[in-house]
């Protein structure tokens, strides 16, 4: 197979691909020739949330995408965030760098099935997290962000009964605050779940002045323990916020960049997880995008998104009604 079908296939990188500054000056100058612009979620690899137009959560991603004047969007995260790109502006080129970046929390809800549970339970509004399938998405009345959902759950009648997908942890954590009805799919994030209460534990005991902060896609006896509970954005607001100087950061590690870009005098220290040959947990898919895949997705302006004009206009009210509540 020649290179040039590997890079549109998969992603992978041309022998030509330039190196260091050369690389970044490259891309730079081929996003203002092409109006294109980059977004990288905060779980991506330094250099790239670095070289990115606009770095942030899932739904400020997602708001980013509907607003920008771009022609073509490179979005340096995971599949399901490029589909949401396209699905919010599906005129637009969306380039995804590499097509193997999936996530297991999407995966986790395969749309065959989750179709039958929803017919199931016909009486119920299907709330949907953001991380999922474009499929997934049109099979929703109203998506989430983690940084929303409770915002989004409270919107509804106090007597409406839900339907919650596909992140168990997330929605038990809801519910745990809301007190409402909700059925619960059950997914979760490989990231999430792998952190080792034990090992927190132990390190916590190793530094008594540190606070412990966790997404809440973490497993129930780590948000137990944590002080402080919140999706990236707001994690990363607290540890500019908050007093202390040390945190034992249990989420993907790649949001400790922007932690140390806003509040470079403090320590983060990754929350570890069961396997012993690594110190943290990370999400191996988030880390596949890197800066010569980002130039080669510009260079060809490969691999697309592409999604059926149905799909899209069935997906888009789900997240259309997410942002009309979140404002």
């Amino acid at each position: 197979m020649d290179i040039d079908r590997f890079i549109k296939e998969k992603g992978y990188v041309d022998l030509e691909t330039p190196r260091g500054d050369k690389l970044i000056s490259e891309i730079r100058k081929m996003c203002k020739d092409k109006n294109a612009i980059i977004l990288a979620h905060y779980y991506e690899r330094d250099e790239v949330q670095d070289i990115a137009d606009f770095t942030g959560d899932s739904l400020a991603l997602s708001q980013q995408a509907a607003k920008t004047s771009a022609d073509i969007i490179v979005f340096a995260g995971v599949h399901f965030m490029a589909e949401t790109a396209k699905i919010l502006s599906p005129e637009k080129k969306v380039l995804l760098p590499d097509m193997n970046a999936s996530c297991s929390l999407a995966d986790s809800c395969p749309a065959e099935d989750f179709e039958k549970f929803v017919q199931a339970h016909p009486d119920r509004t299907v709330i949907s997290y953001v991380n999922t399938s474009a499929e997934v998405k049109a099979l929703s009345d109203i998506i989430c962000t983690s940084s929303n959902a409770v915002k989004i759950i409270q919107s509804l009648p106090e007597d409406e009964k839900i339907i919650f997908a596909p992140d168990k942890n997330l929605g038990n954590y809801i519910k745990s605050l809301t007190g409402r009805d909700m059925l619960i799919w059950n997914g979760s994030c490989h990231v999430h779940r792998e952190f080792s209460l034990e090992k927190i534990i132990k390190l916590k005991n190793e530094n008594p002045d540190t606070k412990v902060i966790a997404h809440p896609e973490c497993e129930e006896p780590v948000r137990i323990l944590a002080d402080f509970i919140g999706s990236t954005s707001q994690l990363i607001e607290y540890t500019k916020i908050d007093s202390y100087e040390k945190y034992i950061v249990a989420t993907e590690p790649g949001v400790i960049h922007q932690m140390k870009l806003s509040s470079p005098e403090k320590e983060y220290i990754p929350a570890p997880g069961h396997d012993s040959t690594c110190a943290c947990s990370e999400c191996e898919f988030m880390k596949m995008t890197n800066l010569a895949k980002i130039y080669n997705a510009l260079k060809y302006e490969v691999p697309e998104i592409k999604l059926d004009m149905k799909k899209i206009e069935k997906a888009a009210v789900s997240i259309k009604r997410m942002m009309e509540i979140s404002g």
